[in-house]
């Protein structure tokens, strides 16, 4: 068998040299799981310098300024209060087993072996065929249960793939809730796919309840009590997009070390966009509102005076990033999506990039969950234009026919 080289491509921009930074110990060699919230210092003693995040940091220091070399991971920020926030060496801990899980199931999902999981669907009675879990749902259900395992910081998980949420930890002293791989049904047509999560603190006052009831009162927490929340957006790079009550922030993993790093730091979206991104095919579905609004914005006759593009990947992760970055909104008018797993922690990281979370008529983060699995309209986006689009009133799509895929 010939032996592997390296290809020289024709390029006028040198390699690194990777000689001018020196790496230092590697986390497989050097780290071990941590079991304490004292080994904050020894999860960042893992960081190993990535010539070409160095170079992204040289060129806008404004990533870690007060850093030497410009170059921040997930637990460096956390861990030394970057973002302006207490927050407790419990949570960095359960954030690096987090980062652990989606790092794995990246990996997962980048795999030539995925294509047969995602495919053969799995018999589940939490709701229609269509939405039946895979078995690379279940797969990547089970990386993150493990995780949180073996965090020791956790009290209950509540996933979209479970029908009741499961017990952990007496005295954990965190609720997390998760869609452990939205997007997962188009996966063999490598379209990006997404985690989603949320943090709560467990509430100490339902100590005394059955094990059943506790864990799903913690469960069923107001999306404006939670303490974080995120994505983690795998495409062309795995992004884990995060807020911790102050700000939202980016972190993109960097294969040659496998860290998380800095990118875009304190992300605000546009208070205007120029994007909508919903499945339009389902137009004559819509409500008098929502089509008068599309009409409206697309022709470039709303407050905006340009006209609005349309933008549909059909992955909620995927969708909303792009509309982070570049504004607009992005939506589902139907009441499909969950709340517990996937508009409260959506909408927390929102509004923490200043952006604006509606059902079309409530707030997000001011709806009481009544059902693990409850379902509703979403719009997410800059707030100037979910204001608008909610100004058309009746824009929650109350017929719903079902869609065969």
């Amino acid at each position: 068998m010939q032996s592997l080289t390296i290809t020289q491509y024709p390029t006028s921009i040198s390699p690194p040299r990777l000689d001018l930074y020196p790496l230092r110990q590697t986390a497989a060699s050097n780290l071990s799981t941590p079991t304490s919230g004292n080994n904050r210092r020894g999860m960042a003693a893992s960081r190993r310098e990535s010539t070409s995040f160095k170079s992204l940091a040289a060129r806008g220091t404004s990533i870690a300024e007060d850093d030497d070399d410009g170059y921040c991971t997930l637990l460096d920020f956390a861990g030394n209060g970057r973002e302006g926030t207490n927050v407790g060496d419990d949570l960095v801990v359960l954030l690096y087993h987090l980062q652990h899980a989606c790092k794995r199931i990246a990996s997962l999902v980048a795999s030539p072996y995925n294509s047969s999981l995602g495919k053969l669907s799995v018999n589940s009675s939490s709701g229609s065929d269509r939405d039946a879990p895979k078995p690379l749902d279940i797969v990547t259900n089970d990386i993150i249960l493990s995780s949180l395992r073996n965090s020791g910081k956790v009290a209950v998980m509540a996933s979209e793939e479970n029908e009741t949420p499961t017990w952990i930890k007496d005295d954990g002293p965190y609720v997390v809730v998760v869609d452990p791989l939205d997007g997962s049904r188009n996966i063999d047509a490598s379209i990006p796919t997404g985690t989603i999560f949320g943090i709560y603190n467990r509430l100490v006052e339902l100590d005394h309840l059955p094990v059943g009831e506790k864990a799903e009162l913690n469960s069923l927490q107001r999306g404006n009590r939670l303490v974080a929340s995120g994505y983690v957006l795998y495409s062309s790079a795995t992004i884990l997009c995060v807020t911790l009550g102050s700000g939202t922030h980016a972190f993109t993993l960097d294969h040659s070390t496998g860290e998380f790093v800095l990118t875009h730091q304190n992300i605000k979206i546009p208070t205007r966009g120029q994007i909508y991104s919903v499945n339009d095919a389902r137009y004559f579905d819509w409500p008098e509102g929502l089509r008068k609004y599309i009409d409206t914005v697309r022709q470039g006759k709303g407050e905006n005076p340009k006209k609005y593009s349309a933008r549909y990947i059909c992955s909620l992760v995927a969708d909303l990033h792009r509309t982070l970055l570049y504004g607009g909104v992005a939506m589902n008018p139907r009441d499909h999506l969950r709340l517990v797993y996937e508009g409260n922690p959506l909408a927390f990281l929102v509004e923490q990039a200043g952006g604006k979370a509606s059902d079309g008529k409530r707030e997000i983060l001011s709806i009481q969950p009544v059902k693990l699995h409850q379902r509703l309209p979403l719009f997410l986006g800059s707030v100037e234009d979910v204001a608008e689009l909610e100004s058309y009133g009746d824009v929650q799509q109350t017929v719903n026919p079902g869609y065969e895929v």
